[in-house]
Order: structure tokens, then C-alpha cells, then sequence
């Protein structure tokens, strides 16, 4: 892919927001995400997927006893182990660190994400097999 065709989708990506851009045509693939304000490009061989958008987010607001947790990827996110199966938490369930919040599906890949703190689940702010961005937040927790 040529720098110059790069060059514009960076700064397409900086004048509408966008955090993350994957593209893949003829002239090969490109990974975009950016962080701050610099990007990071990353190429690769020619394949055939879809296109990835991702929109920044506005910031979140912590508050002072409530921990977000944010999906570490973009990706589909699973409330539970596989379908029929109970969610691994729900509203008002304790949990403590280490123990398995949800599954996030990223390129065919399961990424089990797990509990960072000791708490209550206050919050689920994700829909069962609903797309996911970096960053987002997927529950809040109130913490012991």
C-alpha cells in the first residue's frame, strides 16, 4: 500500500475520530490504531476481510468507588462460556480477582476477561454477542 494512500487515511482517521482502521484490498492490508496522537501503522499480506471501524469514545467518569472494566480489544462480547449457558456474572453478583467476567471474540480467537478487583458487579453495559470497541467500558464495579 502506498504511503501516500496511508498519509490521507491517518488524517481521515484524526478529522473524524476514528481510534482504529483495518483495511484490506488489492494493494495488500493495513492496520491503523491511534494512540494519542501518533499512529501506529501495521502491515501485512494481501487478504480479504472485511473493514473495521472503530469511533473514539467519549471519556468515561469514575467515580471514586466504582472500577470500569474496559474491553482490552475490539472485538464480540459473550456473557457466557458458550450459548444456553449462564452468564458469567449478572447484576449484583460479587466477584473477586482473577475470577472470568465475559469472553471477548477477537479474529476467531476467545479472550476470557477476567476480574481486575474485588467487588460487586454493578453495571453489565454489554449486549450478549454485541461488537465491542478498545477501550469501552463493559461493566462497573463497586469495590469492597
Amino acid at each position: 500500500m502506498e504511503l501516500e494512500r496511508i498519509e490521507a487515511l491517518l488524517k481521515l482517521m484524526k478529522e473524524y475520530g476514528v481510534a482504529e482502521l483495518a483495511l484490506d484490498d488489492d494493494d495488500g492490508s493495513v492496520h491503523l490504531n491511534m494512540v494519542g496522537s501518533a499512529a501506529a501503522p501495521v502491515f501485512s499480506a494481501p487478504a480479504a476481510a472485511p473493514v473495521a471501524v472503530s469511533p473514539v469514545g467519549p471519556a468515561s467518569v469514575e467515580v471514586s468507588n466504582l472500577s470500569d472494566v474496559k474491553s482490552p480489544m475490539v472485538g464480540t462480547f459473550y456473557s457466557s462460556q458458550k450459548p444456553g449457558a449462564p452468564a458469567f456474572v449478572k447484576v449484583g453478583d460479587r466477584v473477586d480477582v482473577g475470577q472470568p467476567l465475559c469472553i471477548i471474540e477477537a479474529m476467531k480467537l476467545m479472550n476470557e476477561i477476567e476480574s481486575e478487583v474485588a467487588g460487586t458487579v454493578r453495571e453489565v453495559l454489554s449486549d450478549n454477542a454485541g461488537a465491542v470497541q478498545f477501550g469501552q467500558v463493559l461493566f462497573r464495579i463497586e469495590l469492597d
